[in-house]
């Protein structure tokens, strides 16, 4: 069996303003960006990798969640991981999900104080992911 895994990297700096996507892992594992929405195929592991750092002056918990949803809304993969960042400590998490059916889909990301507190640290990220 051939596994292939696409990075999808976007950058979230909690408790800020500021979000910077970056796309430039995906488009070399053989995904394609065109006009801001991913391609894939079936069965491709599609791995969502997200650049935390906290820029608090204190340690900050944090849940990390990715949501995927189908062309209908209804949510085919939910996974969280969850940690603590250190003063300016930076962290790549990283949720995988293998797209089983052809579609639309929409992955959210998500950066909470935890799974049982969904306070905001950072302004959710949402992207298009079309499956063929």
């Amino acid at each position: 069996m051939n596994t292939c895994a696409i990075l999808i990297i976007f950058t979230i700096a909690i408790v800020s303003v500021m979000t910077y996507p970056g796309y430039s892992q995906l488009t070399k594992s053989g995904a394609t960006l065109e006009n801001g929405i991913w391609h894939t195929t079936v069965g491709k592991q599609v791995q969502v990798t997200t650049d935390v750092t906290n820029g608090q002056n204190r340690a900050q918990p944090f849940a990390y969640l990715v949501q995927i949803e189908n062309q209908d809304g209804v949510v085919c993969s939910l996974s969280w991981i969850t940690g603590t960042l250190d003063v300016g400590q930076s962290l790549s998490p990283s949720q995988s999900w293998i797209p089983t059916t052809p579609g639309t889909y929409t992955a959210q990301i998500f950066v909470w104080t935890s799974v049982g507190n969904p306070d905001a640290l950072s302004p959710p990220l949402v992207m298009k992911i079309i499956v063929s």
